[in-house]
């Protein structure tokens, strides 16, 4: 339990110094260097999916060479020259090169990180571990939103903007310094020796396959939260204001992150996955049709109930069926795929609201994440392979 506590620390230092940025990216690239959400769509997307081709490799290192210490410090690591790369940034070109730097240490540090989870979990308590993880993550995202909030909320211009990046590189710092105090585990070392990946994924449980698959699916209507953030300032929130309403977001999904967690040790995965797609589909649905101030707000909050429902249970579930030697490949796996989705997502999206509307990505979104999750019911359907893995039902 320490050595996750720990590892969650190192996510929420890191994470403030993330989120300080993060919801600023499409305000600074619109209302300084004047660029279009397609652009935003754009550069959010290349700097997602490239970097995701990392996971799955990174994954697959942690499983042969048994050391994921290393490879989550060099992860990290990338968090500082991010924001140094921002600094000096006068060009959405120069953004972009910035989000693939920051992207690339997530691609490298992502399966190892939840591999070190994976293993630091007591038996039958994969979700609770997961859940701590994700409670402390998101809970350095919404301190990060608050700061940013703060320091954005009593300067002006595009100064206000470069001392926030100069600020956020320091709980990066503080975040590396906690990870070494973070365990390497032992206990794969007595394991079998990896086979051929290409091998090894044919014999995966033919539903695991299909949860990939539909994960991906999902993910092409889940475009970054970038356009969440432009939907706000559509409805009338100033860029201060934005950040709230980001922080809003960070705050509930932290605060139900454990308890839906340890829940999905009780019931299962199955349900509260479902529950979080469908929520997501609510949210999209409430975005492109909505108007008024408060309903902005409230989508907001919905918006961090599904991924406390959906992104540490993800996790757990896909750890817990991946074969043994697999398990940290299989891991980088799914976050690529989640991530090479976002590139079609986001591209998808910037041009639907630019050649159609405001509402078209939503509605696209939306649409996919309410199959995704009738997809979802029916492959982890009660008293299959998966579903007896998984639940006790």
């Amino acid at each position: 339990m320490t050595n996750i506590i720990f590892i969650g620390f190192v996510s929420f230092f890191v994470d403030i110094s993330t989120e300080m940025v993060y919801p600023l990216i499409p305000l600074y690239l619109t209302g300084v260097l004047g660029s279009s959400p397609a652009l935003v769509g754009i550069v959010e997307g290349i700097a997602e999916s490239l970097a995701s081709l990392l996971k799955v490799y990174s994954g697959y290192i942690s499983d042969r060479y048994k050391r994921k210490k290393p490879l989550a410090f060099l992860g990290y690591s990338t968090s500082v020259i991010y924001k140094i790369a921002l600094i000096l940034s006068t060009s959405w070109l120069g953004i972009l090169f910035a989000r693939v730097i920051d992207r690339f240490g997530k691609g490298v540090r992502t399966a190892p990180r939840d591999l070190l989870v994976y293993e630091s979990a007591k038996s039958g308590k994969l979700g609770n571990a997961f859940g701590i993880h994700k409670m402390l993550d998101m809970a350095g995202s919404a301190i990060g939103v608050l700061i940013a909030y703060f320091l954005m909320a009593h300067s002006t211009g595009q100064f206000a903007y470069k001392k926030t990046f100069l600020i956020s590189a320091l709980p990066a710092v503080i975040g590396l310094m906690v990870l070494l105090f973070v365990k390497e585990t032992k206990s794969f070392k007595e394991h079998k020796e990896m086979g051929n990946f290409i091998e090894g994924f044919k014999k995966l449980d033919l539903r695991l396959k299909l949860f990939l698959i539909i994960a991906f699916l999902f993910n092409l209507g889940n475009s970054s939260n970038a356009f969440l953030l432009l939907r706000a300032q559509n409805a009338g929130f100033t860029a201060v204001n934005i950040i709230l309403l980001y922080f809003l977001y960070n705050s509930v999904s932290s605060f139900l992150a454990l308890p839906f967690g340890s829940l999905s040790d009780k019931i299962g995965r199955k349900k509260l996955l479902v529950t979080g797609y469908l929520a997501f589909s609510l949210v999209y649905f409430g975005f492109a049709i909505a108007k008024k101030q408060f309903t902005v707000i409230l989508l907001f909050a919905i918006y961090g109930i599904y991924t406390a429902l959906t992104s540490g249970i993800e996790r757990a579930l896909v750890s817990e069926i991946a074969p043994l030697e697999f398990k940290g490949t299989v891991l980088g796996l799914h976050s690529s795929l989640v991530g090479i989705a976002l590139l079609p997502a986001s591209v998808i999206a910037g041009f639907l609201w630019d050649i159609v509307s405001p509402s078209a990505p939503f509605y696209f979104g939306g649409t996919l994440a309410f199959f995704s999750a009738a997809f979802i019911s029916i492959i982890l359907r009660k008293n299959t392979s998966i579903e007896n893995k998984i639940s006790p039902d």
